[in-house]
């Protein structure tokens, strides 16, 4: 009993001293966030070094001194010839874009999306890597929204699929000029699903009454505690099949060459299928896309993070302490108890 009096103590001593050093953290984050109004801020990363330290690192590892000397003084008569005759290259914007079901990755991308568009010109290119398995409509409604924008100022867009790109997540990529998929990516699923539970029975046994008032007759269709009828089931069935059609229109709209009812029908494919269904133009992944052009285009990824709010700053610190405190007192139970 004692050592359960003593980890209580140790508790909540340690606990006092997390409300101190959270109200210390709040006031002092408060201080330094004051007139400051920037959200986040965009990160600008030249692919080019990386595919160039990676290079680099493979050279000095496999040549011996003769072949890396002449290497070098390749090198060095290429990169003089470069200066004399400057060569204006292509660029690449490359975007990331890794979707859940609420596609919050936009947040990122409208601004990712509007950088660029302020220097990138038609004979340049933007590289989407896209991962998503689609989620709410309205959500990857904005986020194909976005891509489209770079159509529309005429800029090549290439989505690239190395994994999986279905329901929404091929909303977005069927913007793209051209789509790269890795032979076994997932594709396609345009269709559209909704998953209600009702537990009206489950109530109703129970003697709990559910009364779900509306003005209008559709303001309410299925419910999850009311009891639902048929032609508020045809109602929803209806919306459904409306939202389902808008999806197969947008996507005949940017793909054309699509048999849009035969792969409008929720399935998904993998890469070499999808194909030869005209879901994709060209199997290869994103690594090889890029390292491709490396040596004839200036490639920068475009990141744009997020500044965390101080609830937020202050919930992660807190919670690291208090696992911390956690940790320790377990300890100490555990030494007191076995020893």
């Amino acid at each position: 009993m004692d050592f359960l009096l003593e980890y209580a103590g140790f508790l909540a001593r340690a606990v006092t001293v997390l409300v101190v050093i959270i109200i210390v953290l709040g006031v002092a984050t408060s201080l330094r966030s004051r007139g400051n109004t920037k959200s986040g801020e965009l990160t600008v990363n030249s692919l080019n070094d990386f595919y160039s330290d990676l290079k680099e690192n493979i050279e000095y590892s496999v040549l011996d001194k003769a072949q890396l000397k002449a290497l070098k003084k390749a090198n060095k008569e290429k990169e003089k010839k470069e200066k004399k005759v400057p060569v204006d290259k292509k660029r690449i914007y490359v975007l990331d874009f890794d979707g859940d079901i609420r596609a919050s990755a936009v947040e990122n991308l409208r601004h990712e999306i509007t950088a660029l568009l302020s220097v990138a010109k038609p004979s340049d290119e933007v590289v989407l890597r896209l991962e998503s398995g689609g989620g709410m409509v309205h959500s990857y409604g904005l986020a194909a929204s976005q891509l489209a924008r770079i159509r529309d100022a005429g800029i090549p867009l290439t989505v690239c699929v190395d994994m999986v790109a279905a329901s929404g997540g091929y909303m977005m990529a069927c913007i793209g000029n051209k789509i790269l998929s890795a032979p076994f990516a997932a594709l396609g699923s345009i269709g559209v699903v909704a998953q209600i539970p009702n537990i009206h029975r489950l109530l109703k046994k129970n003697d709990i009454d559910v009364e779900v008032l509306t003005a209008g007759d559709y303001k309410r269709t299925l419910t999850v505690m009311g009891e639902n009828t048929e032609p508020a089931r045809q109602k929803f069935l209806q919306e459904l099949q409306t939202t389902h059609d808008l999806f197969k229109a947008f996507v005949a709209r940017f793909r054309p060459q699509l048999d849009i009812d035969t792969v409008a029908t929720g399935e998904v494919w993998l890469g070499t299928d999808a194909q030869r269904l005209a879901l994709v133009d060209v199997l290869q992944t994103s690594d090889e896309y890029l390292s491709k052009y490396a040596e004839e285009a200036d490639i920068y990824s475009l990141k744009y993070v997020q500044k965390k709010s101080l609830q937020e700053r202050v919930g992660l610190t807190a919670g690291a302490a208090l696992e911390h405190i956690a940790d320790k007192g377990w300890e100490r139970l555990q030494k007191r108890f076995w020893s």
